[in-house]
């Protein structure tokens, strides 16, 4: 089976726990221990959120601040304009920060969030088929 992990640094654990519930994440209680949570989106994706201090064991490199400097982003795909919405207005209210407008490309739109450490995230509805019909694939 393929799966993938993503390793995020947060200050509090608890806080992000609240803030990737609210996204529609839910916890794996096999990964999940003090010092990490372990954040399931599918089957196959899950988020670890880490403290500093896990997140940086056997690491010798600088831990760069999300706030400030962009490192990775990530993109969850929707089944529905709706629950784009919906996701998104969740994680408004636990704490996240919208970034820039509604990007809407008439086959898809996205919607971008920073979770409580600055981590982005994308949350994305794309339309197959006005995809196909504008690309002609």
């Amino acid at each position: 089976m393929k799966q993938i992990f993503i390793n995020l640094p947060v200050k509090i654990v608890e806080a992000s726990m609240g803030f990737y519930s609210a996204l529609g994440f839910t916890v794996n209680p096999l990964f999940t221990f003090d010092d990490q949570k372990c954040m399931v989106w599918s089957d196959q994706i899950y988020v670890m959120l880490q403290t500093l201090e896990m997140f940086q064991f056997g690491n010798t490199k600088n831990l760069a601040d999300p706030k400030k400097n962009t490192i990775a982003t990530f993109t969850l795909p929707v089944e529905s304009l709706d629950k784009l919405h919906e996701m998104m207005e969740n994680g408004l209210k636990a704490g996240g920060t919208e970034l820039a407008s509604t990007r809407d490309e008439g086959f898809m739109q996205v919607r971008n969030i920073e979770d409580l450490d600055g981590h982005l995230w994308a949350i994305m509805f794309l339309d197959l088929d006005k995809f196909k019909l504008m690309t002609g694939k």
